[in-house]
């Protein structure tokens, strides 16, 4: 199974899938009675959204990692490490320049 391997590639995939997948269950459980484009417009203009929602979309990743550190496959955590840190840099550029 392609989840089992150890490999930066597929850990720079579930690190970009993660937020992603966070974010639409937040969607779902919070917000879906407005459409998508309005949440995604709310969360972008909303300086305490990005906060709360981007840190709890990142939470995906850190139970991503958490597996794949206790399973000793280093490279695959490495690669979503690598890209929550890009998403938390993201995350703080973004509420900086709001």
């Amino acid at each position: 199974m392609i989840l089992k391997k150890d490999k930066l590639q597929l850990g720079l995939v579930l690190g970009l899938l993660g937020p992603i997948i966070g974010l639409l269950v937040i969607y779902l459980i919070k917000f879906s009675s407005s459409s998508f484009g309005v949440f995604l417009e709310e969360f972008f203009s909303n300086n305490k959204l990005i906060t709360s929602i981007g840190s709890l979309a990142l939470l995906a990743n850190v139970i991503l990692f958490t597996i794949y550190i206790n399973t000793h496959r280093d490279k695959t955590a490495r690669g979503i490490f690598l890209v929550t840190l890009l998403f938390g840099i993201g995350i703080l550029i973004l509420k900086l320049f709001n």
